[in-house]
Protein backbone atom coordinates (compact mmCIF):
# COMPACT_ATOMS: atom_id res chain seq x y z
CA UNK A 1 0.00 0.00 0.00
CA UNK A 2 1.24 3.30 -0.57
CA UNK A 3 0.11 6.77 0.33
CA UNK A 4 -1.62 8.55 -3.05
CA UNK A 5 0.16 11.51 -3.84
CA UNK A 6 3.30 11.12 -2.07
CA UNK A 7 5.42 8.37 -3.77
CA UNK A 8 9.04 8.83 -3.69
CA UNK A 9 11.19 7.70 -6.44
CA UNK A 10 13.39 5.01 -4.92
CA UNK A 11 16.62 6.58 -5.20
CA UNK A 12 15.55 9.26 -3.26
CA UNK A 13 14.13 7.47 -0.11
CA UNK A 14 14.61 6.98 3.18
CA UNK A 15 12.63 4.55 5.06
CA UNK A 16 11.82 3.62 8.43
CA UNK A 17 9.64 0.99 10.67
CA UNK A 18 7.41 2.75 13.05
CA UNK A 19 5.62 0.92 15.25
CA UNK A 20 2.26 3.02 16.34
CA UNK A 21 0.51 2.06 19.20
CA UNK A 22 -2.48 3.16 21.23
CA UNK A 23 -0.08 3.56 24.37
CA UNK A 24 3.47 3.77 22.67
CA UNK A 25 5.22 4.34 19.59
CA UNK A 26 8.71 3.60 18.47
CA UNK A 27 10.83 3.70 15.47
CA UNK A 28 13.52 1.94 14.18
CA UNK A 29 15.91 1.71 11.30
CA UNK A 30 18.46 -0.33 9.78
CA UNK A 31 22.16 -0.35 9.75
CA UNK A 32 24.81 -0.95 7.15
CA UNK A 33 24.91 -4.70 8.25
CA UNK A 34 20.71 -5.20 7.56
CA UNK A 35 20.28 -5.01 11.29
CA UNK A 36 17.40 -3.17 12.89
CA UNK A 37 17.61 -0.77 15.57
CA UNK A 38 15.24 1.19 17.62
CA UNK A 39 16.23 4.56 17.98
CA UNK A 40 15.74 7.39 20.63
CA UNK A 41 13.91 10.84 19.83
CA UNK A 42 14.96 14.07 21.80
CA UNK A 43 14.42 13.10 25.09
CA UNK A 44 16.17 9.91 25.25
CA UNK A 45 12.86 7.68 24.86
CA UNK A 46 13.06 4.82 22.95
CA UNK A 47 9.29 4.00 23.74
CA UNK A 48 7.89 6.80 22.99
CA UNK A 49 4.34 7.39 24.62
CA UNK A 50 1.63 8.14 22.17
CA UNK A 51 0.45 11.40 23.39
CA UNK A 52 0.46 14.98 22.28
CA UNK A 53 -0.15 18.26 25.19
CA UNK A 54 -0.05 21.78 24.64
CA UNK A 55 0.86 24.60 26.65
CA UNK A 56 0.51 28.10 25.85
CA UNK A 57 0.74 27.46 22.51
CA UNK A 58 3.67 24.78 22.68
CA UNK A 59 3.04 20.93 21.82
CA UNK A 60 4.57 18.63 24.03
CA UNK A 61 4.84 14.90 23.13
CA UNK A 62 5.74 11.78 24.75
CA UNK A 63 6.90 11.50 28.11
CA UNK A 64 7.00 15.49 28.55
CA UNK A 65 3.49 14.91 27.40
CA UNK A 66 2.56 12.04 29.68
CA UNK A 67 3.80 13.73 32.57
CA UNK A 68 1.00 17.01 31.29
CA UNK A 69 -1.74 14.28 32.20
CA UNK A 70 -1.54 15.56 35.63
CA UNK A 71 -2.03 19.19 35.89
CA UNK A 72 -2.98 19.78 32.16
CA UNK A 73 -5.22 16.73 31.25
CA UNK A 74 -7.88 18.98 29.30
CA UNK A 75 -5.26 19.52 26.50
CA UNK A 76 -3.06 16.40 26.39
CA UNK A 77 -4.69 14.27 23.81
CA UNK A 78 -4.27 10.18 24.36
CA UNK A 79 -4.65 6.66 23.43
CA UNK A 80 -6.28 7.95 19.83
CA UNK A 81 -4.63 5.34 17.79
CA UNK A 82 -7.95 2.83 17.65
CA UNK A 83 -10.01 6.12 16.91
CA UNK A 84 -8.81 6.13 13.52
CA UNK A 85 -11.16 5.90 10.68
CA UNK A 86 -14.35 4.91 13.15
CA UNK A 87 -17.35 6.40 13.74
CA UNK A 88 -18.07 7.47 17.05
CA UNK A 89 -20.51 5.88 18.14
CA UNK A 90 -18.06 2.66 17.73
CA UNK A 91 -15.70 3.60 20.23
CA UNK A 92 -14.56 2.81 23.90
CA UNK A 93 -13.44 6.55 25.24
CA UNK A 94 -12.70 4.81 28.38
CA UNK A 95 -9.03 5.23 28.87
CA UNK A 96 -9.42 9.32 27.63
CA UNK A 97 -11.40 9.79 31.15
CA UNK A 98 -7.90 11.74 32.05
CA UNK A 99 -7.18 13.32 29.36
CA UNK A 100 -9.10 15.18 26.40
CA UNK A 101 -12.52 14.06 25.76
CA UNK A 102 -13.43 12.56 22.41
CA UNK A 103 -16.29 13.73 20.91
CA UNK A 104 -17.96 13.56 17.77
CA UNK A 105 -17.34 16.54 15.14
CA UNK A 106 -18.61 16.20 11.08
CA UNK A 107 -18.77 12.63 10.95
CA UNK A 108 -15.41 11.80 12.62
CA UNK A 109 -13.62 11.98 16.31
CA UNK A 110 -12.45 15.37 17.24
CA UNK A 111 -10.78 16.84 20.27
CA UNK A 112 -11.38 20.44 21.76
CA UNK A 113 -8.30 21.47 23.06
CA UNK A 114 -6.51 24.72 23.63
CA UNK A 115 -3.55 24.14 21.33
CA UNK A 116 -2.71 28.00 20.39
CA UNK A 117 -2.09 30.82 22.50
CA UNK A 118 -4.34 32.68 24.21
CA UNK A 119 -8.16 31.28 25.52
CA UNK A 120 -9.16 29.95 22.12
CA UNK A 121 -9.91 26.63 21.76
CA UNK A 122 -9.47 24.59 18.90
CA UNK A 123 -11.27 21.46 17.07
CA UNK A 124 -8.33 18.93 16.09
CA UNK A 125 -9.43 15.58 14.49
CA UNK A 126 -8.18 12.82 15.59
CA UNK A 127 -7.11 12.58 11.80
CA UNK A 128 -5.06 15.81 12.63
CA UNK A 129 -3.58 14.38 15.92
CA UNK A 130 -2.05 11.33 14.24
CA UNK A 131 -0.87 13.28 11.70
CA UNK A 132 0.97 15.60 14.02
CA UNK A 133 2.35 12.91 16.40
CA UNK A 134 3.96 11.24 12.77
CA UNK A 135 5.42 14.63 12.06
CA UNK A 136 7.00 13.95 15.26
CA UNK A 137 8.12 10.42 15.20
CA UNK A 138 9.32 11.30 11.75
CA UNK A 139 11.41 14.54 12.90
CA UNK A 140 13.35 12.42 15.82
CA UNK A 141 14.21 9.81 12.94
CA UNK A 142 15.14 12.27 10.74
CA UNK A 143 17.34 14.32 13.35
CA UNK A 144 18.97 10.88 14.94
CA UNK A 145 19.84 9.56 11.23
CA UNK A 146 20.77 12.91 9.46
CA UNK A 147 19.13 12.24 6.47
CA UNK A 148 15.46 13.34 5.64
CA UNK A 149 13.05 10.44 6.47
CA UNK A 150 10.71 10.27 3.30
CA UNK A 151 8.49 6.63 3.91
CA UNK A 152 8.04 4.26 6.32
CA UNK A 153 6.73 0.20 7.28
CA UNK A 154 4.07 0.95 9.71
CA UNK A 155 2.60 -1.94 12.34
CA UNK A 156 -1.27 -1.97 12.76
CA UNK A 157 -3.91 -4.57 14.75
CA UNK A 158 -4.39 -7.47 12.64
CA UNK A 159 -8.29 -6.49 13.21
CA UNK A 160 -8.20 -2.82 12.21
CA UNK A 161 -10.52 -2.29 8.75
CA UNK A 162 -9.80 -0.74 5.25
CA UNK A 163 -11.45 2.21 6.88
CA UNK A 164 -9.24 2.54 9.32
CA UNK A 165 -6.10 1.61 7.49
CA UNK A 166 -6.41 4.20 4.75
CA UNK A 167 -7.17 7.21 7.78
CA UNK A 168 -3.86 5.81 9.02
CA UNK A 169 -2.36 5.98 5.20
CA UNK A 170 -3.75 9.45 4.84
CA UNK A 171 -2.48 11.23 8.42
CA UNK A 172 0.89 9.93 7.56
CA UNK A 173 0.74 11.05 4.11
CA UNK A 174 0.17 14.43 5.55
CA UNK A 175 2.73 14.15 7.80
CA UNK A 176 4.73 13.91 4.75
CA UNK A 177 5.60 10.36 5.44
CA UNK A 178 5.49 7.79 2.44
CA UNK A 179 3.18 4.37 3.27
CA UNK A 180 5.20 1.63 1.73
CA UNK A 181 3.12 -0.83 3.65
CA UNK A 182 0.98 -1.76 6.70
CA UNK A 183 2.40 -4.95 8.16
CA UNK A 184 0.53 -6.58 10.64
CA UNK A 185 1.66 -6.14 14.30
CA UNK A 186 2.28 -10.19 14.82
CA UNK A 187 4.09 -10.70 11.87
CA UNK A 188 6.44 -7.81 12.35
CA UNK A 189 7.16 -9.23 15.80
CA UNK A 190 7.86 -12.61 14.25
CA UNK A 191 10.29 -11.02 11.27
CA UNK A 192 11.95 -9.56 13.95
CA UNK A 193 13.37 -12.85 15.22
CA UNK A 194 13.40 -14.30 11.94
CA UNK A 195 15.60 -12.35 10.54
CA UNK A 196 18.27 -12.69 12.99
CA UNK A 197 21.55 -14.53 11.49
CA UNK A 198 21.70 -16.96 13.89
CA UNK A 199 17.80 -17.87 13.03
CA UNK A 200 17.06 -20.67 10.90
CA UNK A 201 14.00 -21.02 8.19
CA UNK A 202 12.04 -24.05 9.35
CA UNK A 203 8.33 -25.00 9.37
CA UNK A 204 6.54 -24.01 12.99
CA UNK A 205 3.43 -22.80 14.52
CA UNK A 206 4.59 -19.54 16.55
CA UNK A 207 1.78 -18.12 18.93
CA UNK A 208 2.54 -14.15 19.22
CA UNK A 209 1.40 -12.71 22.24
CA UNK A 210 1.20 -8.70 22.05
CA UNK A 211 0.50 -7.59 25.48
CA UNK A 212 -0.18 -3.53 25.25
CA UNK A 213 -1.23 -0.88 27.51
CA UNK A 214 -5.19 -1.01 26.70
CA UNK A 215 -5.30 -4.20 24.66
CA UNK A 216 -4.16 -7.43 24.59
CA UNK A 217 -3.62 -9.17 20.85
CA UNK A 218 -2.82 -12.65 20.35
CA UNK A 219 -2.36 -14.57 16.88
CA UNK A 220 -1.21 -18.12 16.20
CA UNK A 221 0.95 -17.81 12.76
CA UNK A 222 2.34 -21.06 10.79
CA UNK A 223 5.34 -20.14 9.65
CA UNK A 224 6.22 -22.24 6.36
CA UNK A 225 9.39 -22.35 4.50
CA UNK A 226 9.13 -18.47 5.81
CA UNK A 227 5.67 -17.54 4.11
CA UNK A 228 3.84 -16.73 7.36
CA UNK A 229 0.10 -17.41 7.27
CA UNK A 230 -2.28 -16.41 10.64
CA UNK A 231 -4.53 -19.34 11.40
CA UNK A 232 -6.65 -17.64 14.41
CA UNK A 233 -6.53 -14.07 16.00
CA UNK A 234 -7.94 -12.65 19.58
CA UNK A 235 -8.47 -9.25 21.29
CA UNK A 236 -9.11 -8.45 24.38
CA UNK A 237 -9.74 -5.04 26.15
CA UNK A 238 -10.58 -6.45 29.40
CA UNK A 239 -6.94 -7.54 30.02
CA UNK A 240 -4.27 -5.54 29.35
CA UNK A 241 -1.26 -3.35 31.15
CA UNK A 242 -3.43 -0.89 32.59
CA UNK A 243 -5.54 -3.45 34.33
CA UNK A 244 -1.81 -4.16 36.06
CA UNK A 245 -1.74 -0.78 36.47
CA UNK A 246 -5.07 -0.94 38.36
CA UNK A 247 -4.46 -3.58 40.77
CA UNK A 248 -1.69 -1.70 42.05
CA UNK A 249 -3.70 1.59 42.34
CA UNK A 250 -6.48 -0.09 43.90
CA UNK A 251 -3.95 -1.67 46.54
CA UNK A 252 -1.90 1.62 47.45
CA UNK A 253 -5.16 3.45 47.41
CA UNK A 254 -6.43 1.04 50.13
CA UNK A 255 -3.29 1.32 52.27
CA UNK A 256 -3.58 5.35 51.89
CA UNK A 257 -7.14 5.31 53.29
CA UNK A 258 -6.61 2.65 56.12
CA UNK A 259 -4.32 5.80 57.19
CA UNK A 260 -5.79 8.92 56.28
CA UNK A 261 -9.39 7.77 55.23
CA UNK A 262 -9.46 9.48 51.89
CA UNK A 263 -9.49 7.76 48.82
CA UNK A 264 -7.55 9.26 45.99
CA UNK A 265 -9.56 7.75 43.59
CA UNK A 266 -11.70 10.14 44.10
CA UNK A 267 -9.79 13.10 43.23
CA UNK A 268 -9.05 13.32 39.24
CA UNK A 269 -5.72 14.98 40.04
CA UNK A 270 -5.11 12.44 42.71
CA UNK A 271 -6.09 9.45 40.24
CA UNK A 272 -3.64 11.01 37.75
CA UNK A 273 -0.42 10.89 40.22
CA UNK A 274 -1.83 7.43 41.21
CA UNK A 275 -2.01 6.15 37.65
CA UNK A 276 1.74 7.75 36.70
CA UNK A 277 3.30 5.70 39.98
CA UNK A 278 1.85 2.63 39.42
CA UNK A 279 2.98 1.83 35.85
CA UNK A 280 6.51 2.94 37.33
CA UNK A 281 5.96 0.66 40.01
CA UNK A 282 4.60 -2.04 37.79
CA UNK A 283 7.92 -1.78 35.65
CA UNK A 284 10.53 -1.70 38.76
CA UNK A 285 8.72 -5.05 39.64
CA UNK A 286 9.55 -6.16 36.13
CA UNK A 287 13.20 -5.96 36.78
CA UNK A 288 13.63 -6.43 40.94
CA UNK A 289 11.42 -8.24 43.40
CA UNK A 290 10.73 -5.09 45.46
CA UNK A 291 9.65 -1.73 44.29
CA UNK A 292 9.36 1.54 46.05
CA UNK A 293 5.39 3.63 45.36
CA UNK A 294 5.97 7.12 46.22
CA UNK A 295 4.09 10.28 45.90
CA UNK A 296 4.34 13.84 46.83
CA UNK A 297 0.78 15.74 47.89
CA UNK A 298 -1.26 12.65 46.76
CA UNK A 299 -4.27 13.45 48.14
CA UNK A 300 -5.00 17.15 50.42
CA UNK A 301 -1.21 17.75 50.23
CA UNK A 302 -0.50 14.60 52.60
CA UNK A 303 3.12 12.85 51.11
CA UNK A 304 2.13 9.24 50.56
CA UNK A 305 5.33 6.32 50.54
CA UNK A 306 5.44 2.63 50.62
CA UNK A 307 6.72 -0.83 49.36
CA UNK A 308 5.55 -3.85 47.61
CA UNK A 309 7.59 -7.05 46.71
CA UNK A 310 7.15 -9.14 43.45
CA UNK A 311 5.60 -12.21 45.08
CA UNK A 312 2.96 -9.66 46.98
CA UNK A 313 2.28 -8.40 43.54
CA UNK A 314 1.65 -11.68 41.64
CA UNK A 315 -0.99 -12.30 44.34
CA UNK A 316 -2.96 -9.41 43.79
CA UNK A 317 -2.95 -9.51 40.03
CA UNK A 318 -3.75 -12.92 39.74
CA UNK A 319 -7.01 -13.07 37.85
CA UNK A 320 -5.16 -10.30 35.14
CA UNK A 321 -2.50 -13.32 34.63
CA UNK A 322 -5.44 -15.70 34.68
CA UNK A 323 -7.08 -13.51 31.98
CA UNK A 324 -3.65 -13.44 30.02
CA UNK A 325 -3.72 -17.12 29.81
CA UNK A 326 -6.66 -17.90 29.11
CA UNK A 327 -6.79 -15.36 26.11
CA UNK A 328 -3.84 -17.58 24.52
CA UNK A 329 -5.62 -20.98 25.17
CA UNK A 330 -8.73 -19.75 23.36
CA UNK A 331 -7.00 -18.61 20.43
CA UNK A 332 -4.58 -21.81 20.01
CA UNK A 333 -8.12 -23.55 20.38
CA UNK A 334 -9.61 -21.59 17.95
CA UNK A 335 -6.96 -22.00 15.00
CA UNK A 336 -7.53 -25.80 15.61
CA UNK A 337 -4.52 -27.29 17.37
CA UNK A 338 -3.28 -28.09 20.54
CA UNK A 339 -0.81 -26.40 22.76
CA UNK A 340 1.62 -29.34 21.77
CA UNK A 341 1.37 -28.01 18.13
CA UNK A 342 2.95 -25.05 19.26
CA UNK A 343 6.59 -24.48 18.46
CA UNK A 344 7.61 -20.72 19.90
CA UNK A 345 5.41 -18.46 21.71
CA UNK A 346 6.23 -14.78 21.35
CA UNK A 347 5.68 -12.54 23.68
CA UNK A 348 5.60 -8.61 22.14
CA UNK A 349 4.63 -5.43 23.67
CA UNK A 350 5.34 -3.55 26.97
CA UNK A 351 3.42 -5.48 29.41
CA UNK A 352 5.38 -8.87 28.38
CA UNK A 353 8.58 -7.36 30.05
CA UNK A 354 6.34 -9.02 33.63
CA UNK A 355 8.42 -12.35 34.45
CA UNK A 356 5.23 -13.94 35.88
CA UNK A 357 3.05 -13.87 32.49
CA UNK A 358 6.20 -15.77 30.76
CA UNK A 359 6.38 -18.21 33.46
CA UNK A 360 2.84 -19.10 33.53
CA UNK A 361 2.68 -19.90 29.83
CA UNK A 362 5.89 -22.29 30.22
CA UNK A 363 3.37 -23.80 32.27
CA UNK A 364 0.81 -23.93 29.90
CA UNK A 365 2.91 -25.19 27.07
CA UNK A 366 5.20 -28.47 27.10
CA UNK A 367 9.03 -28.14 27.47
CA UNK A 368 9.37 -28.30 23.72
CA UNK A 369 7.79 -24.81 23.34
CA UNK A 370 10.31 -22.37 23.24
CA UNK A 371 8.68 -19.75 25.24
CA UNK A 372 10.79 -15.85 23.99
CA UNK A 373 10.66 -13.46 26.77
CA UNK A 374 13.35 -11.73 28.76
CA UNK A 375 12.70 -13.65 31.68
CA UNK A 376 12.82 -17.38 30.15
CA UNK A 377 15.79 -16.86 27.42
CA UNK A 378 18.84 -14.92 27.33
CA UNK A 379 18.67 -14.11 23.64
CA UNK A 380 15.27 -12.92 23.67
CA UNK A 381 14.57 -9.14 21.64
CA UNK A 382 13.27 -6.42 24.10
CA UNK A 383 9.25 -7.28 23.48
CA UNK A 384 8.97 -3.37 23.43
CA UNK A 385 10.51 -3.19 20.17
CA UNK A 386 10.00 -6.63 18.26
CA UNK A 387 7.42 -4.51 16.16
CA UNK A 388 9.50 -1.52 15.14
CA UNK A 389 12.12 -3.86 14.61
CA UNK A 390 10.51 -5.77 12.05
CA UNK A 391 8.66 -2.76 10.52
CA UNK A 392 12.21 -1.55 9.36
CA UNK A 393 13.81 -4.86 7.94
CA UNK A 394 10.69 -5.03 6.14
CA UNK A 395 11.04 -1.41 5.34
CA UNK A 396 14.70 -2.02 4.29
CA UNK A 397 13.54 -5.02 1.92
CA UNK A 398 11.22 -2.58 -0.20
CA UNK A 399 12.47 0.69 -0.16
CA UNK A 400 14.18 -0.25 -3.50
CA UNK A 401 10.65 -0.93 -5.56
CA UNK A 402 8.57 1.07 -7.17
CA UNK A 403 5.18 1.73 -5.40
CA UNK A 404 3.37 0.22 -7.74
CA UNK A 405 5.56 -2.89 -7.12
CA UNK A 406 4.75 -2.88 -4.17
CA UNK A 407 1.12 -2.34 -4.30
CA UNK A 408 1.10 -5.22 -6.89
CA UNK A 409 3.05 -7.17 -4.76
CA UNK A 410 0.65 -7.09 -1.36
CA UNK A 411 -2.61 -6.91 -3.49
CA UNK A 412 -4.70 -9.79 -2.11
CA UNK A 413 -4.66 -11.81 -5.46
CA UNK A 414 -0.79 -12.51 -4.83
CA UNK A 415 -0.67 -12.06 -0.93
CA UNK A 416 -3.84 -14.52 -0.67
CA UNK A 417 -2.58 -18.05 -2.44
CA UNK A 418 -3.55 -22.08 -1.81
CA UNK A 419 -2.40 -23.96 1.47
CA UNK A 420 -2.56 -27.31 1.66
CA UNK A 421 -4.96 -28.41 4.63
CA UNK A 422 -3.86 -31.70 5.67
CA UNK A 423 -0.35 -32.65 6.04
CA UNK A 424 1.54 -35.14 3.19
CA UNK A 425 4.28 -37.31 4.41
CA UNK A 426 5.40 -40.87 4.08
CA UNK A 427 4.18 -44.38 5.77
CA UNK A 428 7.22 -46.67 5.47
CA UNK A 429 6.54 -50.33 5.38
CA UNK A 430 9.24 -52.89 5.71
CA UNK A 431 8.12 -56.61 5.99
CA UNK A 432 4.45 -58.39 5.78
CA UNK A 433 2.13 -57.26 8.56
CA UNK A 434 4.15 -54.18 9.41
CA UNK A 435 1.87 -51.35 10.16
CA UNK A 436 4.78 -48.27 8.59
CA UNK A 437 5.67 -44.83 10.31
CA UNK A 438 4.61 -42.18 9.06
CA UNK A 439 6.89 -39.63 8.71
CA UNK A 440 5.28 -36.01 7.61
CA UNK A 441 7.56 -34.23 4.59
CA UNK A 442 5.08 -31.10 4.00
CA UNK A 443 3.04 -29.81 7.25
CA UNK A 444 -0.73 -28.49 6.91
CA UNK A 445 -1.14 -24.80 6.15
CA UNK A 446 1.61 -24.59 3.73
CA UNK A 447 1.49 -22.33 0.75
CA UNK A 448 1.71 -24.04 -2.46
CA UNK A 449 3.90 -24.41 -4.58
CA UNK A 450 6.06 -26.08 -2.39
CA UNK A 451 8.54 -28.65 -2.18
CA UNK A 452 9.83 -30.87 0.54
CA UNK A 453 12.48 -33.76 1.09
CA UNK A 454 12.92 -36.50 3.62
CA UNK A 455 15.01 -39.57 4.29
CA UNK A 456 13.41 -42.31 5.70
CA UNK A 457 15.51 -45.35 7.05
CA UNK A 458 15.99 -48.76 5.49
CA UNK A 459 15.71 -51.91 6.75
CA UNK A 460 19.10 -52.81 8.48
CA UNK A 461 19.43 -56.01 5.95
CA UNK A 462 18.62 -53.56 3.23
CA UNK A 463 15.87 -55.57 0.62
CA UNK A 464 12.67 -54.19 -0.27
CA UNK A 465 11.41 -50.98 0.62
CA UNK A 466 7.37 -50.18 -0.03
CA UNK A 467 6.49 -46.40 0.39
CA UNK A 468 2.95 -45.19 0.91
CA UNK A 469 2.27 -41.35 0.18
CA UNK A 470 -0.79 -40.45 2.35
CA UNK A 471 -1.97 -37.75 3.77
CA UNK A 472 -1.95 -36.81 7.43
CA UNK A 473 -3.32 -35.32 10.71
CA UNK A 474 -1.94 -34.99 13.96
CA UNK A 475 -4.03 -35.39 17.41
CA UNK A 476 -3.79 -35.55 20.39
CA UNK A 477 -3.70 -38.68 22.58
CA UNK A 478 -4.73 -38.33 26.30
CA UNK A 479 -3.90 -41.31 28.60
CA UNK A 480 -5.91 -41.12 32.10
CA UNK A 481 -4.19 -43.00 34.61
CA UNK A 482 -5.15 -45.15 36.83
CA UNK A 483 -7.12 -44.67 40.25
CA UNK A 484 -4.98 -45.13 43.32
CA UNK A 485 -5.71 -48.23 45.03
CA UNK A 486 -6.37 -48.01 48.78
CA UNK A 487 -4.28 -50.15 51.53
CA UNK A 488 -6.18 -53.17 51.12
CA UNK A 489 -5.85 -53.26 47.29
CA UNK A 490 -9.41 -51.94 46.71
CA UNK A 491 -9.84 -49.05 44.10
CA UNK A 492 -10.68 -45.99 45.56
CA UNK A 493 -14.19 -44.64 43.93
CA UNK A 494 -15.47 -42.05 46.44
CA UNK A 495 -15.59 -38.24 45.57
CA UNK A 496 -15.94 -37.27 49.11
CA UNK A 497 -12.21 -37.47 50.53
CA UNK A 498 -9.92 -34.52 48.61
CA UNK A 499 -6.83 -35.60 51.10
CA UNK A 500 -3.59 -36.06 48.76
CA UNK A 501 -5.93 -34.67 45.53
CA UNK A 502 -2.50 -32.80 44.94
CA UNK A 503 -0.63 -36.43 44.44
CA UNK A 504 -2.92 -37.42 42.39
CA UNK A 505 -0.75 -38.48 38.83
CA UNK A 506 -2.11 -35.92 35.64
CA UNK A 507 -3.22 -36.80 32.76
CA UNK A 508 -0.52 -37.60 29.91
CA UNK A 509 -1.42 -35.86 26.40
CA UNK A 510 1.08 -36.68 23.89
CA UNK A 511 0.89 -35.49 19.97
CA UNK A 512 0.39 -38.23 17.50
CA UNK A 513 0.13 -38.68 13.84
CA UNK A 514 -3.23 -40.31 12.24
CA UNK A 515 -2.82 -41.39 8.43
CA UNK A 516 -5.89 -40.83 5.71
CA UNK A 517 -6.14 -41.65 2.47
CA UNK A 518 -3.31 -42.81 0.65
CA UNK A 519 -2.12 -40.79 -2.82
CA UNK A 520 0.26 -43.14 -4.22
CA UNK A 521 2.67 -45.97 -3.45
CA UNK A 522 6.71 -46.51 -4.35
CA UNK A 523 9.01 -49.47 -4.41
CA UNK A 524 12.61 -48.96 -4.00
CA UNK A 525 13.78 -52.75 -4.31
CA UNK A 526 17.35 -53.96 -3.45
CA UNK A 527 18.36 -51.40 -1.19
CA UNK A 528 22.14 -51.94 0.62
CA UNK A 529 22.26 -52.77 4.42
CA UNK A 530 21.70 -49.28 6.62
CA UNK A 531 20.69 -47.04 3.27
CA UNK A 532 18.36 -44.55 3.43
CA UNK A 533 15.19 -43.91 0.73
CA UNK A 534 15.12 -40.04 0.41
CA UNK A 535 11.37 -38.89 -1.17
CA UNK A 536 10.66 -35.48 -2.42
CA UNK A 537 7.56 -34.86 -2.60
CA UNK A 538 6.93 -31.18 -5.21
CA UNK A 539 3.15 -29.37 -4.89
CA UNK A 540 2.31 -27.21 -8.02
CA UNK A 541 0.44 -23.91 -7.40
CA UNK A 542 -2.99 -26.34 -8.94
CA UNK A 543 -2.07 -28.30 -5.81
CA UNK A 544 -0.91 -30.94 -8.85
CA UNK A 545 1.61 -33.67 -6.83
CA UNK A 546 5.07 -35.01 -8.04
CA UNK A 547 6.67 -38.22 -6.30
CA UNK A 548 10.17 -39.10 -5.98
CA UNK A 549 11.87 -42.22 -4.54
CA UNK A 550 15.51 -43.52 -4.54
CA UNK A 551 18.11 -44.92 -2.34
CA UNK A 552 20.65 -42.52 -1.39
CA UNK A 553 23.73 -42.76 -3.13
CA UNK A 554 22.17 -44.83 -5.79
CA UNK A 555 21.05 -44.29 -9.64
CA UNK A 556 17.81 -44.37 -10.69
CA UNK A 557 14.68 -44.54 -8.65
CA UNK A 558 10.98 -43.94 -9.07
CA UNK A 559 8.88 -40.82 -10.02
CA UNK A 560 5.69 -40.63 -10.56
CA UNK A 561 2.76 -37.48 -11.12
CA UNK A 562 -1.05 -37.34 -9.57
CA UNK A 563 -2.83 -34.59 -11.07
CA UNK A 564 -4.80 -31.99 -9.26
CA UNK A 565 -7.81 -32.03 -7.55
Amino acid sequence: MSAEGSASAPAGRHAIGISFGNSNSSIAITSGDDKAEVIANEDGDRQIPSILSYVDGEEYNGQQAKQQLIRNSGNTVAYFRDFLGQEFKSIDPTHCHASAHPQEHEGTIAFTIQDKEGDEKSTVTVSEVATRHFRRLKQSASDFSGKEVTSAVITIPTNFSEKQKDALIKAAADAGIEVLQLIHEPIAALLAYDARPESKVSDKNVVVVDLGGTRSDVAVIASRGGMYTILATAHDYEFAGVHLDKVLQDHFSKEFIKWNSIDPRENARSLAKLKLEAEATKRALSIGTNANFSVESLAEGIDFSSTINRLRYETIARKVFDGFNRLVEGVVKKAGLDVLDIDEVILSGGTSHTPKIASNFQAIFPDSTTVLAPSTTATAVNPSELQARGAALQASLIQEFESEDIEQSTHPAVTTVKHLSKAIGVLSISGDGAKGVFSPIITAETAVPARRTVHVAAPKEGGDVLIKIVEGGSHIKVTKPEPKAKENGTKDDSDDSDEDSDDEPEEQREKVWKTGSVLAEAAVKGTKKGSKIEVMVNVAQDLAVTITAREVGAKGGVKGNLTAP
